[in-house]
């Protein structure tokens, strides 16, 4: 059964093939502003080397912390991985408070489930597990955003009780309880 982790080197080898299924899917070229994206630019050539990859990791991990250094406009947040065993099947990041850009259109939580493990319910189990954890970082309703016609994240986020509270600049906005959740429901 998949569960949330924090970054771990144990799944390198799946991890490079989920990497290569969303280069496939043109992520990671210069207009590609998710985590996803900005991590396939910085590492995508070094990944392969472990010792790069495990300062990728110690990297991500440190990053829940708010005296780690961070690009000027980006927020402390805790990135957690979905895997089951070594198979590494998606990504969810929980920022621990918003700016003006992401209370537009990023939100407190994104995520990204690897191609070959798409429409499976990964994503609605991941925010699910996730919620508890925005929680326990003070967050009672996690602003959750996808693109207008994404209609499967559409559908995770209702699954999880989100409530559509506005569309901005191409995205949905919307609002998700996460106070008194369990990961198991």
């Amino acid at each position: 059964m998949p569960t949330l982790t924090p970054p771990t080197v144990r799944v390198h080898t799946s991890f490079l093939a989920a990497m290569a299924e969303f280069r496939a899917e043109g992520r990671g070229d210069r207009q590609d502003h998710t985590m996803v994206g900005t991590e396939i630019r910085a590492y995508g050539d070094s990944w392969h080397r472990p010792e790069v990859f495990a300062r990728f990791v110690a990297e991500l991990r440190a990053q829940r912390h708010e005296e780690t250094p961070r690009p000027p406009g980006w927020v402390p947040d805790t990135t957690l991985w979905w895997v089951e065993g070594d198979e590494y099947l998606g990504r969810i990041s929980v920022r621990h408070r918003l700016t003006p850009a992401l209370r537009e259109v990023g939100g407190h939580i994104g995520y990204d489930v690897r191609a070959s493990a798409r429409r499976r319910g990964h994503a609605t189990a991941m925010l699910r597990a996730a919620l508890p954890v925005a929680y326990r970082l003070g967050i009672t309703s996690a602003l959750v955003t996808c693109d207008v016609d994404n209609v499967a994240s559409r559908r995770v986020i209702e699954r999880n009780g989100g409530v559509l509270a506005d569309e901005r600049q191409g995205r949905l906005r919307y609002r998700v309880p996460t106070g008194g959740l369990t990961p198991s429901g």
